[in-house]
């Protein structure tokens, strides 16, 4: 493992075109790639629109295989420019059984491995369930030539548990490609806040765990093909160290790539300095388990 590496952050708009989003997309990586970049991210579901506004079997079309396009497209960048890739994918796994998914292609060109998203969400706009089946291949890490990566999607960035389990397998860094963003019609009431919740729990987890983490969303406003308020994403990708400092962060409107160093000394010292992973608690941790902790039915509470 290299004592440093530098990452690459994609912040990216999307259009109606898959194929230009993805020749767009190669555009942006190498650009990272000629910057010094050598681990690269893109954002989640970065070659459509994002279809899960609606509820519409017509957007299964847009689901590719693993191996597919879009890891041939990125597997000849990472020959060519000597770069690490994570490349989200809407991921048909086979007839009807469809993942929202990456690969981590290393500098070889090889699929180093794949994640499938955990946690899947279901609200207004944001239809997920309808179209992914929850991941079933765990947290992961992932050896590659710069270094251990942790890779989660989107959702899974509200919950500790995941961040957790990924750290704890040597990852230097959580990388979460992401698309979120508001609801034009609750921005002036609740933006802020929900913005500033998104920045703040992945800090979090930077900070419980002593690790890099870096958020890779889209920017841009989202119509549905049959009308509506769409979606604002909200941009505004980061990388923060170990300490929930941030190190990079791009604007909430435009397109930008962002780089910035992962030095494990720095790292390793934070963790001495904190210990978090060494104080917890690992016997007195397995009610986490259950889904909610309810009272003794034969309790007077």
């Amino acid at each position: 493992m290299s004592p440093r590496f530098t990452v690459g952050l994609v912040q990216m708009a999307v259009t109606p075109d898959p194929g230009h989003n993805l020749h767009h997309a190669a555009e942006m990586v190498e650009e990272a790639a000629r910057r010094g970049a050598e681990v690269v991210c893109l954002p989640e579901l970065f070659r459509s629109q994002y279809f899960c506004q609606r509820e519409d079997v017509r957007m299964f079309d847009l689901a590719e295989s693993l191996p597919g396009p879009s890891t041939d497209t990125f597997s000849r960048v990472a020959r060519e420019k000597k770069v690490i890739v994570v490349v989200p994918v809407f991921e048909r796994r086979g007839p009807g059984v469809y993942h929202n998914s990456l690969a981590v292609i290393d500098l070889t060109g090889e699929i180093v491995g794949i994640y499938r998203k955990m946690h899947i969400p279901d609200d207004p706009s944001y239809y997920e369930k309808f179209y992914f089946t929850p991941g079933d291949l765990g947290f992961r890490t992932f050896d590659t030539s710069a270094g251990k990566i942790g890779t989660l999607i989107c959702w899974d960035q509200w919950y500790p548990e995941g961040a957790r389990l990924t750290a704890l397998q040597g990852a230097a860094i959580l990388l979460y490609p992401t698309a979120i963003g508001w609801h034009p019609q609750e921005k002036a009431r609740y933006g802020e806040t929900q913005h500033d919740a998104w920045r703040t729990v992945q800090r979090g987890h930077a900070i419980a765990n002593g690790i890099y983490v870096a958020a890779v969303n889209r920017v841009g406003i989202e119509l549905p093909v049959e009308g509506g308020p769409g979606i604002e994403f909200w941009g505004g990708s980061f990388l923060c160290d170990p300490q929930g400092v941030i190190l990079e962060e791009g604007s909430p409107e435009g397109e930008e790539i962002l780089t910035g160093e992962v030095d494990l000394a720095h790292m390793e010292d934070v963790r001495r300095n904190w210990p978090f992973l060494r104080d917890r608690r690992i016997d007195a941790y397995g009610p986490i388990v259950q889904r909610y902790i309810d009272a003794d039915p034969g309790s007077s509470r």
